[in-house]
């Protein structure tokens, strides 16, 4: 019997990290099936034609951010998590303005690339988030 891969979807502008979130991923676990794309409107087509387990969008993007690329997965009826793994402030404002646009996590890219893996893994096993 095969074992059914995570569909991860991340949207990263920066080459960089685009391919170092990617690779992270991928050698954190092997069932884990990531597509790594530039832009919001890459991600909106991909959307249309494929099923992802979990978005993964930085917020700074070309031609549309990845707030308003939230808002757009869930006004197609998304349901799966999407996180945001971004570089922008720390501030309660803009945690609480990604959530409101239906994100279901907010990590900040100076972090501990473990708590991204662990997140990513909770996120996709519906976990519960442990109280801080």
């Amino acid at each position: 019997m095969t074992e059914s891969k995570s569909r991860i979807l991340c949207v990263e502008d920066n080459r960089d990290s685009r391919e170092m979130i990617a690779t992270l991923l991928r050698e954190s676990n092997s069932s884990y099936d990531v597509t790594a794309v530039e832009t919001a409107a890459e991600a909106l087509a991909l959307n249309a034609k494929n099923k992802f387990d979990l978005y993964i969008l930085d917020i700074w993007l070309p031609g549309m951010d990845g707030v308003e690329l939230c808002r757009r997965l869930r006004d197609r009826g998304v349901t799966d998590p999407i996180m945001f793994f971004s570089a922008m402030g720390v501030q309660a404002k803009d945690r609480d303005y990604v959530l409101a646009a239906g994100a279901d996590e907010f990590l900040v890219k100076s972090i501990d690339l473990d708590r991204l893996t662990l997140t990513v893994e909770r996120l996709l096993t519906g976990v519960e988030a442990p109280v801080e």
